[in-house]
């Protein structure tokens, strides 16, 4: 069927001329346009909304008395690497949360395998929905990956990908714009790698990485056409982004939680600018918790309106990526409105968040037979060699500890003796064959941790990531994570008490979320029977490596000092 043939049908069935697909009766449906929720029917046909008012009919009728109805939840900015699952299964896990869009960065798998990682992605987002609608999902929308590597302090598996790698990827119609650009100083500075790709994706959505910049800085940061953010953990960080042009996504993952601090400035007068994202959340933080679900009821109960908790998380966000219209083929979503695609949630508490059925494109999840992953089995990209145990111990004396904040990536730093009470050691180990030997630091904030917790995990470049108290256990421990080729790991006394394997990148499992859930109850359980006092310990271990979020952090070549942008020595003067 041409689009010109789906206009006639809706058109006439918005007249009643002829019948819709579905029409859900007797609701209150959100009005996102005047933010207030609006007692009526709504009419679908041929996968979009065709009518609002009573008086239409339908080939399928369900009475929705006592029901809200609000668009589907868009997570503005997600790694779906960090939820450990494949396309497939992470759509399996969300969509019964009511998340029906999801704009991701695959800057993760790109740093493994370049410019392939982001086209496995532009090709799941094809296979999950198609754009005829014969087979309705997730609608999954990239954003190209500015950062590979984040900084020249790491080593990552893909090189450089410089403009003239990413331009070819701009016309396919599930790229949206360019990703988090996390080389603040680059842009600063008119770094030429920096500038040239922000020009080839000039007139697209430019996404920010851009934590604790103020003043000038973020001025000079936004002149470069950024506009999002979603690294914002303090009010007033939150509030100067959004007078600066700069929407504020606000995150609430599996580790980096911000929402208790920016809950208070998500108003009315704020909503079209402001919407929520995971960026990193795990399955299991998923099954217990939810998906943006959770961020909507949660700012509920923090104060926000109900109806502006559900503008923002799809609207807003619909809108600022150009989704909500003009768009080809009539797929505006974001909106319960003739024309904008039937992505709807059915609430039975809106204050709570209780969803009793969501429809991706006019049909309802629960009836839709959704695939499962079919890939084969990956090969194995872990390609280091096991350290020998002298080479994990690190200098000993005086330090530099890197301070690790629960709930938080942002970490301190202090100095203290690398045998104190609480401080452990942290090494990593660079992943891609280089033949490197492992750089070591010293952390503390995880407990006094009994063994060792590794993971391949490591962002953005993700080499090997191990933290322990005997050199031993943590090359028991990574020599796991070479075997299974990637994953997370649990040891002590040399046994490997817990492990999951990631083969996929050593990033993502092709495994069931029920399955990968339960793997990292045993894991999480595993860190606590060793002493580990943080509640996610493997993606708090993973951000610990990332240099681009201050204020200290260990990459394959040493000692990052974020603040400065250089590495440092271990010990301290």
């Amino acid at each position: 069927m041409t689009l010109a043939d789906t206009l006639r049908r809706r058109i006439r069935a918005a007249q009643g001329q002829e019948p819709c697909d579905l029409v859900l009766r007797n609701v209150r449906w959100l009005d996102v346009f005047t933010c207030e929720f609006v007692s009526g029917d709504v009419a679908i046909k041929d996968g979009a909304v065709v009518g609002l008012a009573p008086g239409l009919r339908g080939a399928r009728e369900i009475d929705g008395r006592g029901a809200h109805v609000v668009p589907g939840f868009i997570d503005a900015h997600v790694h779906l690497e960090s939820s450990l699952l494949v396309p497939e299964s992470f759509q399996r896990a969300v969509l019964p949360r009511g998340t029906t869009t999801a704009v991701c960065d695959p800057h993760e798998l790109a740093n493994v395998l370049g410019v392939p990682g982001i086209q496995f992605f532009l090709d799941a987002a094809e296979r999950l929905m198609d754009a005829d609608r014969r087979r309705p999902g997730l609608d999954l929308r990239v954003m190209v990956s500015s950062c590979v590597p984040a900084t020249s302090f790491e080593t990552n598996g893909a090189g450089v990908l410089d403009a003239s790698m990413l331009a070819p990827l701009l016309p396919h119609p599930k790229t949206l714009g360019l990703a988090e650009v996390m080389n603040v100083p680059g842009v600063l500075s008119g770094d030429p790698l920096v500038i040239d790709k922000l020009a080839a994706f000039d007139g697209r959505p430019l996404d920010g990485h851009a934590p604790l910049v103020h003043g000038q800085a973020l001025s000079a940061y936004a002149c470069a056409g950024i506009t999002s953010c979603h690294e914002s953990s303090e009010l007033g960080e939150a509030r100067e982004k959004l007078r600066n042009g700069i929407a504020v996504w606000i995150r609430e993952g599996s580790v980096a939680k911000d929402l208790d601090a920016l809950a208070p400035l998500l108003t009315l007068a704020t909503s079209t600018s402001i919407g929520f994202c995971t960026d990193d959340r795990n399955p299991l933080d998923i099954a217990h918790e939810g998906h943006l679900d959770w961020l909507v009821r949660s700012a509920i109960a923090k104060g926000v309106p109900a109806e502006v908790a559900y503008r923002a998380a799809s609207w807003s966000v619909a809108r600022h990526y150009g989704l909500a219209g003009p768009a080809r083929g009539g797929e505006r979503i974001g909106a319960i409105a003739p024309g904008f695609r039937a992505d709807l949630v059915v609430l039975d508490d809106v204050a709570t968040c209780q969803i009793r059925d969501v429809l991706i494109a006019g049909q309802l999840v629960r009836e839709l037979d959704l695939p499962r992953p079919s890939l084969g089995s990956p090969p194995n990209t872990i390609r280091a060699f096991v350290p020998e145990a002298r080479d994990l111990e690190g200098p000993s004396g005086m330090v530099h500890v890197i301070g690790v904040r629960a709930g938080r990536i942002l970490t301190d730093r202090h100095v203290a003796r690398h045998d104190a009470a609480g401080v452990r050691r942290l090494a990593v180990l660079e992943r891609y064959g280089k033949g490197q030997k492992p750089a070591n630091g010293y952390v503390s904030g995880f407990g006094d941790i009994d063994g060792a917790i590794a993971s391949s995990v490591g962002h953005d470049s993700h080499n090997l990531v191990v933290v322990g108290k005997d050199p031993s256990d943590m090359r028991a421990a990574l020599a796991c994570l070479i075997e299974i080729g990637g994953g997370f790991c649990d040891v002590r006394g040399g046994n490997v008490l817990a492990r999951l394997a990631l083969p996929l990148g050593g990033l993502m499992s092709l495994e069931d979320p029920e399955s990968i859930a339960r793997s990292l109850e045993e894991l999480r359980a595993a860190s606590q029977a060793i002493g580990c006092v943080l509640p996610e310990p493997f993606l708090q271990l993973a951000f610990l490596s990332l240099p681009v979020i201050p204020s200290l952090k260990l990459t394959d070549r040493g000692l990052m000092d974020v603040d400065a942008f250089r590495l440092i020595d271990v010990r301290a003067a």
